[in-house]
Formats: structure tokens, C-alpha cells, sequence
């Protein structure tokens, strides 16, 4: 059975500070976070968390679940830490979904020093960044072959993989997130 959490009183929303300013000219300063469902196998779902730094298009982080709750956004935040490249007015972007607005997840955040911007509710052109990335996951990938939530991850981190480190983007001038970061850092 799935239920729906309710947001309560103390679920806050921040303003859209990135007002769909996707780059800024440096890697590692505006981060987009959301969630995806993944179906699999004959009718299962799994969930998938990302971090992306917006300007590289590089997945810094994620997480694969079989659930959506709170833990799952939690613990993709906390992967972040590990993650050296951020800059001091680094902030992290979502939509003003449960996972984003509870005082547990604003509270790590503030902890780590950044800053907080959300989409305008309902308007998925605010994140879109992070929202075609979904797309290209799904259309690239096979998860109706996988049986278990273990082969999901494999295929996930599979993806991971080939997504920053070998697949070129035109936007970034034909380099994959990973090579196009470098090539940032080194400019700088």
C-alpha cells in the first residue's frame, strides 16, 4: 500500500532565486536535485535521487530506492559532502515537493552551508535541466529487464558512468559533464 505524506505547517517553501539562470559560469555552484520513478521488471517501481551541477551537467550524486521516503533525498544530500568542487555560494535547487520543504532536509542543508532555491509549484520549466536528464536516463536505458532492485542499481550506476564520463553534449561543447568540468577548472 502507498501512502501520501501530508505536509504539515512546518514545511516551508524557499523563493526561485535561480529564476532559471541554469549557468553561471562556474562548475559547481548551482546544484538541481529531484526524484524519478523507475518502472522495472513486470510492474515494480524504484526511486532514483539526483544531485546535478547545473553548469557541467554532471550527476555529483545519487541514490536508488525502493521507497520514497525521507531517508532517500537525506541521503543523497549527505553523498554531497564528500564532493570537493563546490563553490562558497553554492545552493541547491528543487521543486517544492515534501521531500525539499521538510524542516529535515532544510535543516542539512543550512548544516552544509548552502543556500536554498525552489521552482515555482507546478512549473516544471524551473528544473528542467534536471528534468530532461530523467528523460535521456529513461529513453537510454533498459529497466523493464531488470527483475531485482539490485540489477536497477547496476543499471543506474552503468548509466552514471557513461553519462559523465563518455557522453558528449552539445551543449557543452561536445564533452561529457566530467572532461567539460575539467576543462572549467583549468580555464579558471
Amino acid at each position: 500500500m502507498r501512502r501520501i505524506a501530508k505536509v504539515t505547517q512546518e514545511h516551508r517553501t524557499c523563493p526561485n532565486t535561480l529564476d532559471r539562470k541554469f549557468k553561471p559560469g562556474v562548475a559547481g555552484q548551482v546544484l538541481l536535485t529531484d526524484i524519478t520513478y523507475l518502472r522495472y521488471g513486470a510492474s515494480r517501481r524504484a526511486y532514483l535521487s539526483t544531485i546535478k551541477d547545473a553548469q557541467t551537467n554532471e550527476i555529483l550524486v545519487y541514490k536508488v530506492s525502493d521507497s520514497l521516503r525521507l531517508d532517500l533525498v537525506l541521503d543523497t544530500l549527505k553523498q554531497l559532502k564528500k564532493y570537493r568542487h563546490l563553490t562558497r555560494k553554492a545552493f541547491i535547487h528543487s521543486d517544492q515537493g515534501f521531500h525539499c520543504t521538510h524542516p529535515k532536509f532544510q535543516k542539512l542543508v543550512k548544516k552544509m552551508k548552502l543556500g536554498q532555491s525552489m521552482s515555482r509549484r507546478g512549473n516544471c520549466w524551473d528544473n528542467a535541466p534536471q528534468e530532461s536528464f530523467f528523460g535521456h536516463l529513461k529513453d537510454e536505458t533498459d529497466f523493464k529487464a531488470c527483475q531485482t532492485l539490485q540489477q536497477v542499481k547496476q543499471e543506474v550506476k552503468r548509466y552514471m558512468t557513461y553519462y559523465n564520463r563518455e557522453r558528449g553534449q552539445w551543449n557543452l561543447k561536445k564533452l561529457p559533464p566530467e572532461r567539460y568540468r575539467q576543462q572549467l577548472l583549468h580555464a579558471s
